[in-house]
């Protein structure tokens, strides 16, 4: 994840084709990179993906519909909610050539097992259908909090799966809700944590929930700080990263540490960050800018 027990960082890298070790189920060579399952079947999210977006606090501001037929606000000064929406309207689904890499990783295997059967599991499901976006948010009933907390964060994704009417946790296993805040807003204070994004549930912020667990990003407006947005072509594609980033640890290690994690902690996304940026990765909606992903099979980061 981009925050809270590792690394805090973004980035991606370039290349492999895993085809032959998918199909016979093997893993690559054992590194220090290598992912271990961590046991919890809750973990790992073995059906579609639904990404719930939840634009959280009035400073937004007026919210309006685009010509793609996404909100967007007026205190949106690089037009970032535009952007997410999109690539979350393409993620997912059958046009997704980057997040396939995930399939192969599953649950039902034994805990510590550093690779998945080819059949006989639930593995990750290969991109299908329409993208990952299951629903869109405007929460302005009233101000997000300057700085919210991990807890305000938490009840704010709690808040939001009642509002999807997923009161379930069947609903809720395959759901993440992001949490999107306002430019000129710090949540988690993560101007200064080192960090630009992280994934977690309810239970580990402290926020209980009667729907079942709650997976969700917190999401800053990270436009607001250089420490987040440098080194890409433009701000937009900070955005992009990070979301992707997350989605797909999401995907692979819902509960953290109960899902693929290295024995440094590090996820999916973390194994492949501060590596030189490839080419955007086109699909469905535009062309973004989206990390690599460790794989076991092929022993290295893939696009």
């Amino acid at each position: 994840m981009i925050g809270r027990r590792l690394g805090r960082t973004v980035a991606m890298l370039a290349v492999a084709a895993l085809a032959a070790a998918l199909s016979t189920g093997t893993a690559g060579a054992v590194s220090s990179n290598t992912l271990y399952y961590g046991g919890d079947s809750t973990a790992v999210v073995t059906s579609k993906a639904r990404v719930y977006l939840v634009f959280w606090g009035s400073q937004w501001g007026t919210s309006s519909v685009d010509g793609n037929g996404n909100l967007r606000f007026s205190n949106d000064a690089v037009g970032a909610s535009g952007v997410v929406q999109q690539l979350l309207k393409s993620v997912g689904g059958s046009s997704d050539s980057w997040s396939g890499a995930l399939t192969e990783y599953c649950s039902g295997v034994a805990r510590g097992a550093a690779s998945c059967p080819a059949s006989g599991v639930p593995h990750i499901p290969a991109p299908s259908g329409g993208g990952a976006l299951a629903g869109v948010w405007y929460d302005n009933a009233a101000p997000s909090p300057s700085a919210a907390t991990e807890p305000q964060i938490g009840q704010e994704a709690v808040k939001a799966a009642a509002h999807f009417g997923n009161t379930t946790a069947t609903a809720n296993q395959a759901a993440q809700y992001v949490i999107f805040s306002p430019k000129g807003t710090n949540p988690d204070l993560y101007q200064s944590g080192g960090f630009c994004s992280w994934h977690d549930v309810n239970g580990d912020l402290g926020v209980s929930s009667f729907y079942g667990s709650i997976a969700l990003t917190n999401l800053p407006y990270v436009a607001d700080t250089s420490s987040c947005t440098s080194g890409f072509s433009s701000v937009l594609d900070a955005f992009t990263m990070i979301v992707g980033h997350e989605y797909a640890e999401v995907l692979t290690d819902r509960n953290p540490g109960g899902g693929w994690t290295a024995t440094s902690g590090a996820e999916v996304a973390d194994e492949c960050a501060w590596n030189q940026p490839a080419s955007k990765i086109t699909m469905g909606t535009g062309s973004y800018e989206l990390p690599n992903l460790w794989s076991n099979a092929a022993n290295s980061c893939v696009p």
